[in-house]
């Protein structure tokens, strides 16, 4: 139980994070936000916490992931937003992934000034290392995937991170913090992939329509969401399979 709980707690905290980054790109480039939720898109709503202008804070029921909503409802890809500036979705898109490499910053280097007793400026130092390498071994990982020599069990889902969060809170607060950092320094890079559903493949679709000059439909917006999504909740299944199979044997 330490596990789930310590895994709920960082987890949340830096998806918070990271929909904070979007939502304060939005509110400063006077883009509407309707609703910041924390939990899965499409899943049902099952509090709202408080409400800022047009803003309602919300919880929902499946609590992996987090959204802001431009709309109304749960497709942040709707007609309302994509009319907005490209430049400024742009923005918008970036600013979570770009929170979260800060925050892991921020929680890294006081995690080695009074974890491991390091001077500031090496713990600094260390934070600013830490981020280069997570970028360095995400395109690692990519490569071996290409290449064909990767291998699932290289990755971990929530079931694996709840895992490595239990032992890391009972080491004690600040391998806790350490690994808050970690996470939300993964969290930041892997948004930043790409593909379908997640912030780098928005940014990739951006540059496209600038090239081409021409906005996508809203048609293929709601495909290349779907498709996503489905990805992504197929790869948390088999990952999480693997998960329970290396934690019992």
């Amino acid at each position: 139980m330490t596990g789930f709980f310590a895994f709920m707690a960082v987890f949340t905290a830096v998806i918070i994070v990271h929909e904070f980054g979007h939502y304060l790109a939005a509110k400063k480039l006077c883009v509407k936000v309707y609703e910041f939720s924390i939990g899965f898109p499409f899943s049902p709503r099952i509090a709202t916490l408080f409400r800022i202008r047009e803003t309602e804070f919300t919880i929902r029921l499946l609590p992996l992931g987090g959204f802001v909503s431009f709309s109304g409802n749960d497709d942040a890809d709707s007609p309302r937003f994509l009319k907005t500036a490209r430049w400024k979705r742009a923005i918008i898109s970036a600013a979570g992934p770009v929170f979260n490499i800060a925050f892991a910053f921020l929680i890294l280097t006081p995690a080695f000034f009074f974890g491991k007793g390091l001077p500031v400026y090496d713990s600094l130092a260390l934070s600013a290392s830490s981020i280069i390498d997570g970028f360095s071994g995400l395109l690692n990982i990519l490569a071996s995937f290409i290449s064909g020599a990767g291998s699932i069990s290289q990755l971990s889902g929530p079931i694996g991170i709840a895992h490595i969060a239990g032992k890391a809170a009972n080491a004690g607060f600040f391998d806790l913090l350490y690994f808050t950092g970690l996470l939300s320094l993964s969290l930041g890079i892997f948004n930043l992939l790409p593909l379908p559903a997640l912030d780098g493949g928005h940014l990739v679709i951006l540059l496209i329509e600038s090239i081409k000059k021409r906005p996508m439909t809203d048609r293929a917006y709601q495909v290349i969401g779907a498709v996503g999504i489905s990805f992504f909740l197929i790869l948390t299944a088999v990952v999480s399979y693997k998960d329970i199979l290396k934690i019992m044997y």
